[in-house]
C-alpha cells in the first residue's frame, strides 16, 4: 500500500489502473483518505484543533471522499457515458489523496501554510489523473467533470451553509447569545 500510495504521488499512471482495478485496494485507499485526514489535523494544531477537530476532520474527509466519488461516478457515467464503477472511483481517488499525508507538516511557523498550498495542488493534479483513468476519458472531459463535481459541491456547500448559518443565528437570537 505504501509503494502504491508514493507512486500514485508521484504521478505513476500505470499504479492508477492496477488500484482501479483490484477491489482488494478499497480498503488500503479508505485507509489513505483517513491517514491524510489525521495528518491534516495533526498539522492544524497550531490552529487550535484539538482531538474533536482532528475527528470531525476525519469524518468529513470520509463524507466528502465517498460523495466526490459519487458525483464524479454520476457525471461522468451520465454526461460522457464512461464505464466505471464508484469502486473504481473511490479506489483510485483515495490513492490520489497520497501526497496530503504533508500537510502533517503544516504546524511549522512560516512554511506551513506554503506546504499546504503545494500539497493542495500537488492533490488536485493526482485526483485529475484518478479521474481520468477510472473514467477512461480524454483531458478535456476529465477536467469539465471535475469542475461541474466541484460546482456541485459548491452549491450544496453554500446552501447548508445558508441553512445551517441561519440556523446558528435563529438558535442564538433566541437563546440571547
Amino acid at each position: 500500500m505504501i509503494d502504491k500510495a508514493i507512486r500514485a504521488s508521484r504521478l505513476d499512471i500505470p499504479v492508477y489502473n492496477e488500484v482501479e482495478r483490484d477491489l482488494n485496494e478499497t480498503t488500503n485507499a479508505l485507509i489513505i483518505v483517513v491517514a491524510v485526514a489525521i495528518a491534516s489535523g495533526i498539522g492544524a494544531i497550531g490552529q487550535n484543533v484539538g482531538v474533536g477537530g482532528i475527528i470531525a476532520g476525519v469524518l468529513a474527509a470520509l463524507i466528502g471522499w465517498v460523495a466526490r466519488a459519487f458525483v464524479i461516478y454520476f457525471i461522468g457515467t451520465r454526461v460522457y457515458n464512461a464505464t466505471a464503477t464508484t469502486g473504481e472511483i473511490l479506489r483510485t481517488t483515495g490513492y490520489a489523496a497520497a501526497p496530503g499525508i504533508l500537510n502533517v507538516l503544516g504546524f511549522i511557523p512560516g512554511i506551513g501554510g506554503l506546504i499546504t498550498l503545494v500539497v493542495s495542488i500537488w492533490t488536485i493534479v493526482t485526483t485529475f489523473i484518478a479521474t481520468r483513468e477510472a473514467l477512461d476519458l480524454d483531458n478535456t472531459k476529465t477536467l469539465i467533470t471535475i469542475i461541474l463535481a466541484f460546482l456541485v459541491f459548491f452549491a450544496i456547500a453554500l446552501v447548508l451553509g445558508l441553512i445551517l448559518g441561519v440556523g446558528a443565528a435563529a438558535i442564538g437570537i433566541a437563546t440571547g447569545s
